[in-house]
């Protein structure tokens, strides 16, 4: 059912980005799948750079938002085998990249969240925190991480 719905929204789920340092890209504990921070990397590229509301758009943040928000679902479906196997979307934490004055981080992260309801209706909502920094790795735009539970 997920991955029809994938398939109609034009999206595929490939394998985990490699992480870029000493880390694993999720950790199972249980029923919940904790992804680590996931950036707007695609075929090994990062397509998303810079500080949004300076270099990059609201809109082109929102993207960077869905890209990072496609990559937690990667590292989940590693983890539980299928995007099926998700009964609840639990909770995101989006960094934004953020110039200095820009205040639309939730607008930002309404990229990821929208998407997560886009695909698995009423148990995509999810509690969420968006977050300004100043900077983050290799001066990617947007950073995300999840918690997933999955079905027992």
């Amino acid at each position: 059912m997920i991955e029809k719905k994938l398939k109609e929204l034009g999206i595929e789920i490939t394998e985990p980005a490699k992480p870029l340092a000493a880390y694993v890209p999720f950790v199972k504990a249980g029923d919940f799948v904790f992804t680590s921070g996931q950036i707007p990397v695609e075929n090994g590229e990062l397509k998303f750079k810079g500080k949004v509301g300076k270099d990059l758009s609201l809109e082109e943040g929102q993207a960077a938002a869905k890209l990072c928000l496609i990559n937690c679902l990667s590292a989940v479906k590693a983890a539980a085998g299928s995007l099926n196997s998700i009964e609840r979307i639990v909770k995101i934490t989006v960094f934004v990249n953020s110039a200095e004055g820009f205040t639309a981080q939730p607008q930002v992260a309404n990229g990821a969240s929208n998407l997560l309801i886009d695909i698995f209706g009423e148990t995509g909502k999810h509690s969420r925190s968006a977050v300004g920094v100043s900077e983050l790795p290799i001066d990617s735009a947007v950073e995300i991480e999840m918690i997933a539970k999955l079905k027992e």
